[in-house]
């Protein structure tokens, strides 16, 4: 590897944040923690007390009761879910990476657009992981760019001979056609695709061939992390949030197999069943209009489709680059919503068929989940007419946010052991006044096309 990528390429080592005291009578601490806070908001919920204020609010005709009863029902039935999400988190475990000797060919699929020098280092960061070379292919795809992402491309297949191939298509034609492409061109039983804004980590590739051994799974995430955490307030909070969001959620669906979205950071597909549904894949279209962002949720929800598991590897990490701005922030969320409300929809036609246990489990969690914007956009209007008469509603509002934000940041300690947390209650905040918008707007254009990244 050339010193100049070795240089920049993510070092744990280097990078690492303050670290709190490690060990297993920590991790017992933070645990109990968490589970005593569990019990003790339940208790308080069971007996009454916890929503004591707002039923004293309503019944002095300050609060509209039909607008709060049903928030304090949802509010009652997340409490639950979070209980329930606990306990299969704590029960999750990694599956055992594959062997040298048992690892299965596999295809690195990296597609990549005016991505600048930074497709090399995730090209390099793959050939410099731990498996066996001669099952390893790398296929790079160049959908048609402009700049000369195409000439580092060239630079690290000529460094790669016989392990890297670099393909390009004459014309821009979207992710899920380069995709494709390196899909199609690919031998391994084992296709995995990285951003080419992404390196991984030198053990992710026998980490994520591992739960392969399964013949029920199709397909598996892998843990995504911030790349560019310390360049920046937005990347800090992002990291947090991805850890909470991805790691957290991921490890929990992964209990029941049925993960929702293997990212396209880091994501590995059985290369039967990819073949199997690259077509319709290829030509999914909505509400009469292509599809073109969200291909990993689509791609996963077509494999859960077919009857196969889909799984988290949290041992298998990728570093992602991040929004370092709030109008790259915004961009990226409106790509994750307007996909996010088109693959739920799918997904509610597709969980009747997942098995008994997965089946009731998601669907409790899809419900509550969904159930999070009505209620949310119902409270924070109420909320605003009521802060008109009462400015003290707002801070007491703003005091649940960071005591509920404070409590949730035990899991991100309990995963990462890092002082980081705090980035996590200040997002809490940053989320609350600055993205609100952001998913009514989604809806509302969720059949645009705009890639919206560059």
């Amino acid at each position: 590897m050339p010193p100049e990528l070795q240089a920049v390429l993510p070092s744990p080592a280097a990078s690492a944040p303050a670290i709190l005291p490690p060990g297993r009578a920590y991790r017992i601490l933070v645990g109990s923690a968490i589970v005593l806070g569990l019990a003790a908001v339940l208790f308080a919920m069971f007996n009454g007390e916890l929503f004591r204020p707002v039923r004293e609010e309503i019944q002095a005709g300050n609060l509209s009761a039909s607008v709060l009863k049903p928030s304090l029902i949802w509010v009652s039935m997340g409490l639950l879910m979070l209980a329930l999400r606990t306990l299969l988190w704590f029960s999750y475990r990694p599956f055992d990476a594959a062997t040298h000797e048992s690892a299965p060919t596999m295809t690195i699929v990296i597609p990549a657009y005016n991505e600048g020098a930074m497709v090399e280092q995730s090209i390099e960061s793959v050939a410099a992981a731990r498996y066996p070379r001669g099952r390893l292919e790398i296929l790079v795809v160049d959908d048609g760019s402009t700049d000369d992402t195409w000439t580092y491309i060239q630079r690290a297949a000529a460094r790669h001979p016989g392990l890297v191939s670099a393909m390009q298509l004459e014309r821009n034609q979207g992710k899920r056609a380069a995709l494709a492409t390196g899909f199609r061109a690919a031998r391994g039983e084992i296709l995995v695709t990285i951003d080419s804004d992404s390196v991984i980590e030198p053990d992710a590739l026998l980490a994520m061939a591992g739960p392969f051994r399964d013949p029920r799974v199709g397909a598996v995430a892998g843990k995504v992390a911030a790349y560019n955490r310390d360049q920046g307030y937005i990347p800090r909070m992002l990291h947090v949030r991805y850890v909470l969001s991805f790691d957290f959620q991921r490890s929990v669906q992964s209990t029941y197999r049925t993960v929702y979205c293997c990212p396209g950071a880091l994501a590995a597909y059985r290369a039967s069943v990819v073949r199997e549904v690259l077509k319709p894949w290829l030509a999914q279209r909505f509400l009469g209009t292509p599809c073109t962002y969200g291909e990993d949720r689509a791609l996963t929800n077509d494999i859960l489709e077919r009857g196969f598991d889909t799984v988290y590897q949290g041992s298998a990490v990728v570093r992602t680059l991040v929004p370092d701005t709030y109008a790259k922030l915004c961009k990226m969320y409106l790509r994750w919503d307007r996909s996010y409300v088109r693959e739920e929809l799918r997904f509610a036609r597709i969980v009747w068929k997942r098995p008994l246990v997965p089946m009731v489990l998601a669907v409790f969690e899809k419900l509550i989940t969904n159930l999070r914007f009505p209620v949310a956009w119902t409270a924070t209007v109420t909320l605003a007419l009521v802060a008109v008469s009462d400015p003290m509603a707002l801070v007491r509002v703003l005091m649940a946010i960071g005591v509920g934000a404070g409590f949730y940041m035990l899991y991100y300690v309990y995963s990462e052991r890092s002082m980081r947390f705090v980035h996590g209650i200040v997002y809490a905040y940053f989320a609350f006044f600055t993205l609100w918008w952001v998913f009514p707007y989604a809806i509302l254009t969720v059949r645009s096309r705009s890639w919206g990244t560059r």
